[in-house]
């Protein structure tokens, strides 16, 4: 690793992983020499952490650097020793975590290769003999954000109605580049879009694809059917069918991000239990509790939300969106998967309702 990159800070941490701040120590095809990058490490300790990580990597390597608006994987490399990293190649997956995943626990291809050498020959073996070794982590190297994730980067700053419109315009792009490709993200929200500063304004950028799901071909007319069953995803951002452990398509993308732009445009925000830091999110309120959306629309699918919403959690506020934009929140927002616009319809959408704005 550090011959072709240095790790100077952590910079984020969750269930299943590390991300550091590293630079590329010399020019290569990884990058050039002082380049700044993100780097993920994620250790390879259980088949359910391990299916997520080729999930995450297979939809990396899908997207490329296709989209300005989607994080671009730059590199992948997998730690077989305490410093042994060989980069992967493009078109490949390593075999034991392959297995690990479908066999549902974490295959040791030192004790096989042993095993099946003492089959074969019955002979015992040399100190020179190299066996392979079982994966131990991969590393993913991505593209660098220096303006943090969502929250961080809409709650620092001033209410502005232009940086909002950015926002929302950049998702929606993001999105159904996305369902084009037969990926479902399945956990969007602010934690997982990430910001990069540039001369021109932000450039938003969806990350963290360890929960997507890919199907076979585009996600729209028919093809939005195909139905997907594990619940996953974060509280204040899951679509009703989910909360209700129902079976469900693309579209649960799309009430996620009807909360995540509702609570941009409107500065909504909440506290999560245990926690100071304020995050960006769009809720029902009972009395001192907030209920995510889909949780009150799985109880209550004739519930009728109010947009915009008449008390407002983060001031200074900005102004209330457009007629077009609450309308359009209202639809993605909608209790029936089929009745919420899909990618491209919304993509469309919100570029019509910004630019009439």
């Amino acid at each position: 690793m550090e011959q072709v990159y240095r790790l100077q800070r952590e910079v984020g941490r969750g269930s299943y992983g590390v991300v550091f701040e590293g630079h590329v120590m010399e020019t290569g095809w990884w990058g050039c020499s002082g380049d700044t990058v993100a780097i993920k490490r994620l250790p390879c300790c259980s088949p359910e952490s391990i299916q997520l990580y080729l999930q995450e990597l297979w939809a990396m390597r899908t997207t490329a650097r296709s989209h300005p608006n989607v994080i671009a994987l730059h590199n992948c490399l997998l730690q077989t020793g305490p410093k042994t990293l060989q980069p992967l190649k493009s078109d490949t997956l390593p075999l034991d975590l392959v297995e690990s995943a479908l066999k549902g626990r974490v295959v040791d291809k030192d004790s096989k290769s042993q095993a099946r050498n003492a089959d074969r020959s019955r002979r015992r073996l040399t100190s020179t003999e190299k066996l392979p070794k079982r994966s131990l982590a991969l590393w993913l190297v991505m593209e660098y954000c220096d303006g943090g994730d969502l929250n961080q980067y809409m709650l620092s700053r001033c209410p502005d109605i232009q940086r909002n419109h950015e926002v929302v315009r950049q998702l929606s792009s993001a999105v159904t580049f996305l369902h084009g490709l037969g990926i479902v993200h399945r956990d969007l929200k602010p934690a997982n879009v990430l910001v990069c500063l540039t001369k021109t304004g932000p450039v938003i950028k969806v990350a963290d694809f360890g929960l997507s799901k890919m199907v076979e071909g585009p996600l729209e007319g028919e093809r939005s059917r195909l139905a997907l069953s594990s619940t996953c995803g974060s509280d204040f951002y899951m679509a009703p069918e989910v909360w209700a452990g129902h079976s469900y398509t693309a579209q649960a993308d799309i009430f996620s991000l009807g909360v995540l732009f509702w609570a941009v445009l409107e500065r909504i925000t909440f506290l999560e239990d245990g926690s100071s830091e304020e995050q960006l999110g769009a809720y029902v309120e009972k009395g001192r509790w907030l209920t995510p959306l889909g949780e009150a629309l799985c109880h209550n699918p004739a519930l009728q939300l109010v947009i915009p919403m008449r008390a407002r959690r983060a001031p200074p506020l900005p102004p209330t969106p457009s007629p077009a934009l609450c309308a359009l929140l209202l639809d993605m927002l909608t209790f029936d998967p089929d009745a919420r616009p899909t990618a491209l319809q919304l993509k469309e959408r919100v570029y019509r309702a910004i630019d009439t704005h």
